[in-house]
């Protein structure tokens, strides 16, 4: 994140992002969560890293914004945010 956040914008930016993030909560990957996201996966042609992390989103009833396309068509958790 660092990384991409100072390439595309400046140091401070990047800082400002990973202060956001150490805000977050970790939810470690049960094997309870791993099963849903293999159904999940199976279900919607996920990529298993994807349905991760919309299991994670679903068990936690968070919703999920994306922009990424492979989540289009995903119903409830997912809203997906288009590019400009």
């Amino acid at each position: 994140m660092y990384k991409q956040v100072k390439r595309q914008r400046s140091e401070e930016a990047a800082l400002v992002a990973i202060a956001s993030m150490q805000k977050t909560r970790t939810i470690p990957l049960s094997e309870d969560l791993a099963l849903e996201a293999a159904d999940l996966s199976l279900e919607h042609k996920l990529a298993m890293a994807d349905a991760i992390v919309l299991a994670t989103a679903r068990q936690s009833n968070a919703t999920l914004y994306t922009s990424d396309a492979d989540f289009e068509g995903i119903e409830g958790t997912v809203v997906l945010v288009r590019k400009s």
